[in-house]
């Protein structure tokens, strides 16, 4: 009697030890690239979206962070496509050719400098918003030129406004012209050439050691970025209010679409959830640190904080007004994008919608809330991406 209650025992002990075994074996984790440095303000962003992915799936689905070790942003989208990664941080605007129909409408941020005074400090919390709507949901070429590269877009982000960084004063048209400046998308590529500057079209991997070998005079950049990429020690002149815009075309989270059809129903929902809090951190983040970090570059290293000559600041605005119909133009003969201006007209709507959004937010939770309740939470995870 003895002996079959202790091998009854030991059975139950094996099964309870093999289920057990079974539930961890059922565990994932998914590996995310990102091209930002560990510690930079994106990488704690991508840590705080692994956590939450973990929570929300009890475990089940875990999410390991690769800060510019497993592929830089050149080699994010290819990466990512050939399943090197499961998901990654990808900068459409470095890939004209492989995603327009986004970056159509994230290189429109320049609108921003129209934006009323009151929406200063908000701006990227609006344009991030509108571009999370009008792509993920009213934007169906968005999506399949993401299909064609065997991804599938999660989530999305921006940044604060984007400024002048250099190592002498730009602050007027006389010295704009001739300077040779670092940009990150074909509106600014216009914009420095109608002003008489030099573009020059580089990775922001690249932008610290261009700027300290003098090929290039100023980066084109946000605040924040000039502790996340290695630029605090090259900068002496800073001129935040030109040229305005953010960097828009950010698809935080964009998934390998094999990765994406072999999760299940509630673990997508838990992506896009955690997504929503992420494309809501990023431009808090780094809206929250702008003033902090101008102020330490000062304190610190002695640059100098200039204000752009009014002059100037009218003559961009007048800039932006009249280059939407260029870039509608550009866009449909150089890209393919044959209702570039109906696309437009359509997000320009959904933009001056996210401007009155915005404006009593104040907080990531907040900001995070917003973003589920009018994008990600409509998305449907038995067809989006499927």
């Amino acid at each position: 009697m003895k002996m079959k209650t202790l091998a009854r025992t030991t059975l139950a002990t094996v099964m309870s030890a093999g289920l057990l075994m079974a539930g961890q074996a059922q565990a994932r984790q998914l590996t995310y690239a990102m091209g930002f440095p560990p510690n930079s303000d994106s990488d704690i962003a991508g840590q705080h979206f692994a956590e939450t992915v973990s929570e929300l799936t009890d475990g089940d689905l875990t999410v390991k962070v690769f800060a510019l070790s497993l592929l830089n942003f050149a080699e994010t989208p290819g990466g990512v496509r050939d399943g090197m990664a499961d998901m990654g941080y990808v900068l459409t605007p470095y890939f004209p050719n492989q995603f327009p129909h986004m970056n159509l409408v994230a290189e429109a941020s320049m609108l921003i400098n129209l934006m009323d005074e009151s929406l200063r400090g908000r701006e990227g919390y609006a344009y991030v918003g509108a571009m999370a709507e009008f792509v993920l949901l009213n934007c169906p070429d968005c999506l399949a030129d993401m299909e064609k590269e065997n991804q599938v877009m999660t989530s999305n982000a921006g940044s604060s406004p984007y400024g002048l960084t250099c190592t002498k004063p730009v602050t007027n048209r006389e010295q704009l012209e001739g300077a040779r400046l670092r940009v990150a998308g074909s509106h600014w590529s216009r914009w420095a050439q109608a002003f008489g500057a030099t573009p020059v079209t580089l990775s922001s991997n690249e932008a610290a050691e261009t700027l300290s070998q003098g090929v290039v005079d100023c980066v084109v950049i946000s605040a924040p970025e000039l502790t996340n990429l290695g630029l605090f020690e090259h900068v002496t002149d800073i001129t935040m209010s030109i040229p305005g815009g953010i960097f828009a075309g950010t698809a935080t989270t964009n998934m390998n679409r094999d990765t994406w059809q072999s999760l299940s129903e509630s673990e997508r929902q838990a992506i896009l959830k955690a997504g929503s809090r992420l494309a809501a951190e990023i431009p808090y983040v780094y809206h929250d640190r702008e003033q902090k970090v101008l102020a330490r570059i000062r304190d610190e290293r002695g640059a100098k904080l200039h204000e752009a000559d009014p002059e100037l600041l009218a003559e961009i605005r007048d800039f932006v007004r009249t280059d939407l119909e260029r870039m509608a133009e550009f866009y449909r003969t150089e890209r393919g994008v044959e209702n570039s201006a109906e696309m437009l007209a359509r997000f320009q709507e959904i933009l001056e919608k996210w401007s009155g959004l915005v404006t009593e937010v104040d907080s990531h939770d907040e900001l995070a809330q917003l973003y589920w309740d009018e994008v990600y939470s409509k998305i449907d995870v038995t067809t989006h991406g499927m």
